[in-house]
């Protein structure tokens, strides 16, 4: 009796194994660490995702080097574009802020050096498994691999549709200019009587379906003490891009970027709020707590009409303290007090800008930032919003120091307004989605007008 042979073990095609070990790279490696944020959100990511597939596909057949310069270039890209969509920035002012990165220090985040150690761990990868033959020619597996880029297209537009509106904010041509400076009415009170203070809050959103946040915004400043010396009013603006972009939308009174002053002598271009005053008599001060190189500030503050400049070595000179975090400079809570030193000491009226620093994302618990117990602010925020309650932590600490100088007896009249720069750009949705996309919030001080004594 004859046995019959038993079935052979099926087996894939060599043409299929390369389409499986191009696919792994391509598709795969490519896209994991940007899939991995679907769960709590991410920009989306057409163009990398379609420009790795079809950058795969073309180099597949080429040495193993270019393939791996390849897909180094590709990932650059993807995150370039990442992050360019995360802080709402156009491709050329990211690229632009790259000679910047020296000035930062991203190891005191936990978050960008665990970013770090997957990028460099993806690289790696790739290399290994690129030694896989990923030349298949089937048109049938050519077919599959298109399919896979516009599938995983789709993916990822389908899970990002939550949160479109909240990343990539350029602003767009002939876009309506509206500022908290000229929605205020601060700049009409230019009439030599008294200071004005502009202060730009780094990473202040307007609060969106959260009562315990929208309680907290600006609280402090419906004291007594502070109705008593003002009228307060409040409102939001719209907003695109970073915070140099709204410094020029508050100072320059127009959309667009800083190194567009860098270019040019105009007049007329660089007649911004602070050349405006100085025209009417005003000393124009500017103040930041981070360093004067950064953004060139130290070169556009003085061509836009600001006579004096304060840094942090200047604030720290004046005996500021040092915090950390990735953009570390000087504490803002202790700037407030040197703020209202030098309106004391002016002797004509003054125009004192602020731009602040601490609150730039992400904010760590320790490094002298006062973050670490942000169930003293608000314990609702602690326990579902722990990143925000941080952030709001560093708020509280401003503002207390704030209201304590311009509610002093002899602090001089001076209308103060404070303003957003964008909306805080956490990197998750649960965090990212409490705040509105698209606008700043912004609260106007007015003096009034102090009673005589008799």
């Amino acid at each position: 009796m004859t046995l019959a042979a038993p079935p052979k073990a099926h087996r894939f095609s060599p043409d299929f194994r390369k389409f499986v070990n191009w696919a792994l790279v391509w598709i795969v490696l490519a896209n994991i660490p940007f899939m991995a944020m679907w769960m709590v959100g991410a920009p989306p990511r057409a163009i990398p995702i379609a420009l790795a597939g079809f950058a795969g596909l073309i180099v597949k057949r080429m040495p193993r080097a270019v393939q791996w310069l390849t897909f180094a270039s590709v990932m650059i890209y993807s995150l370039l574009s990442f992050v360019s969509g995360l802080f709402s920035l156009t491709m050329d002012s990211l690229l632009y802020s790259l000679q910047f990165f020296a000035e930062i220090k991203p190891s005191d985040s936990i978050e960008y050096i665990a970013a770090g150690v997957v990028v460099i761990g993806i690289l790696i990868g790739s290399w290994f498994l690129l030694k896989r033959d990923t030349n298949f020619s089937k048109p049938l597996h050519i077919i599959l691999g298109g399919a896979l880029i516009f599938g995983l297209v789709g993916a990822d537009a389908a899970v990002g549709e939550s949160m479109r509106g909240h990343y990539f904010r350029p602003a767009p041509a002939g876009a309506a200019f509206e500022s908290a400076v000229t929605k205020s009415g601060f700049a009409a009170r230019a009439d030599g009587k008294r200071n004005l203070v502009l202060i730009i809050v780094e990473s202040l959103g307007v609060p969106k379906n959260n009562k315990a946040m929208s309680d907290k915004l600006f609280a402090q400043y419906k004291s007594s003490a502070v109705k008593a010396r003002y009228d307060v009013s409040q409102g939001t603006s719209l907003y695109y891009n970073s915070t140099t972009a709204g410094e020029m939308r508050e100072l320059c009174g127009r959309w667009g970027d800083y190194y567009e002053l860098l270019k040019t002598d105009n007049p007329a271009v660089l007649n911004c709020l602070p050349a405006q005053l100085a025209k009417k008599g005003y000393a124009t001060q500017a103040m930041h707590s981070f360093k004067g190189p950064f953004f060139k500030r130290e070169t556009w503050y003085p061509k836009i009409g600001f006579q004096k400049r304060e840094f942090a070595v200047d604030l720290e000179e004046r005996g500021a303290e040092k915090c950390g975090g990735v953009f570390a400079g000087a504490c803002d809570r202790q700037v407030p007090k040197m703020l209202a030193d030098n309106l004391k000491k002016a002797t004509q009226p003054t125009f004192q800008y602020w731009l602040t620093l601490n609150s730039h994302l992400p904010v760590p618990t320790e490094l002298n930032l006062h973050s670490g117990n942000c169930e003293d602010v608000s314990i609702e925020l602690a326990r579902d919003y722990p990143m925000i309650c941080r952030q709001f932590a560093i708020f509280d600490d401003i503002d207390k120091a704030l209201i304590k100088e311009i509610t002093a007896k002899d602090f001089p009249e001076t209308d103060i307004l404070l303003v957003g720069d964008h909306m805080p750009p956490f990197f998750d949705r649960h965090h990212r989605s409490q705040f509105d996309p698209e606008r700043v919030p912004w609260l106007y001080l007015k003096a009034k007008r102090a009673q005589p004594e008799g």
